[in-house]
């Protein structure tokens, strides 16, 4: 095994500006079984395990991402994997049931998808030390454990000058799905990035849940009715970090006349479920959870897992903003002036509000 803590994400897939950056899960059922993507080779013994946050597969953001890259691996190397998804009411116990299950059935590696699974991780990785584990969104610290982390903070501030070099009232929102340093970072890269800008523009901050209520990850209402609230006092760019719970922002949005909202963690423009809002999503803060998880099951797949910490980051392309729809073509100089200097260190990104 070998530790590692960058990694070029080459042939990172997002649009023109190739950035890519912490996590927002979604819903509130379990399912397992394959994910019927790509045909298993006759001589593949490989069997990959994939525990999804609250949402799982089909939240159009965060787990979905994690699961292209799945699909991906799949298609490439075969074999059969399995899908499980945790519930909004799942304890320690829960998570920690579910990778002991996949570890003992033989799954290698099991993919932790979302912080949430940190101690799950933490606790069952020492138990299977002939399986690698991986976790996203956490550092975990274990021989066998890949832990994959995303600058958010950095595409976010990319997020929020956008969000100002478009706005026209100077009144913008940010929304978030549970109240927590993880979603933070987005808030304050964002708000950054909108002051750095416009320092007299405004910006209103709304959480969905706190604590250990995960349903502001997985509540497309609670986001709906935000996002009403926020359009109602003027403001008319929103950026919702928060799952399942950003695509009920963004159906209010594109309901509104001159509003513009921000997706993320997936180019939300591309997502075909999406397709009659797209006209108002300016951009999606993108972080490529797939080529993280497809990373992880190519290294165990050839014999030389990662391990350790990788971090994803607007450098190596891990982070990013699309510029699906042509949306961001007036304002590119700007957004490539920031990117770069980030980059260089001349822009320091806060990760804390």
């Amino acid at each position: 095994m070998r530790r590692v803590t960058t990694i070029a994400a080459a042939g990172i897939a997002t649009a023109a500006l190739a950035l890519t950056a912490t996590a927002c899960g979604a819903s509130s059922t379990q399912s397992s079984g394959p994910t019927g993507s790509g045909k298993a080779t006759a001589k593949s013994t490989m069997k990959v395990g994939m525990a999804y946050d609250v949402g799982g597969r089909g939240d159009h953001s965060f787990n979905d991402s994690a699961a292209r890259g799945l699909d991906k691996a799949t298609k490439a190397f075969g074999g059969t994997p399995k899908e499980l998804t945790a519930k909004n009411t799942d304890g320690e116990s829960d998570r920690e049931g579910y990778l002991t299950d996949l570890a003992q059935a033989g799954y290698n590696p099991v993919v932790s998808v979302g912080y949430a699974y940190a101690q799950a991780v933490k606790v069952v990785s020492a138990k299977f030390p002939r399986t690698t584990f991986g976790i996203v969104d956490s550092e975990v610290p274990g021989k066998n454990v890949d832990s994959m982390t995303f600058a958010t903070p950095e595409s976010s501030y990319l997020a929020g000058v956008a969000a100002a070099l478009k706005s026209k009232t100077g009144h913008i929102g940010f929304i978030g799905g549970v109240n927590i340093a993880l979603i933070q970072g987005f808030q304050a890269g964002f708000q950054q990035g909108v002051h750095d800008t416009k320092p007299a523009d405004k910006v209103t901050v709304q959480y969905l849940s706190t604590g250990t209520d995960l349903s502001g990850f997985s509540s497309p209402d609670k986001g709906a009715s935000a996002a009403a609230g926020m359009l109602s006092h003027g403001i008319d760019v929103i950026y919702a970090a928060a799952g399942s719970s950003g695509t009920g922002s963004i159906q209010t949005v594109a309901g509104t006349k001159n509003a513009w909202s921000i997706g993320v963690d997936s180019d939300q423009y591309q997502d075909p479920a999406l397709a009659k809002d797209k006209s108002h999503i300016l951009t999606s803060a993108v972080k490529n959870v797939d080529v993280a998880v497809y990373d992880l099951i190519q290294s165990v797949h050839n014999g030389k897992p990662l391990t350790g910490t990788v971090a994803y980051n607007l450098q190596n392309g891990g982070v990013g903003l699309a510029s699906s729809g042509g949306y961001l073509t007036g304002i590119m100089p700007q957004l490539n002036a920031a990117k770069q200097k980030i980059i260089s260190g001349a822009i320091k990104v806060k990760s804390t509000p």
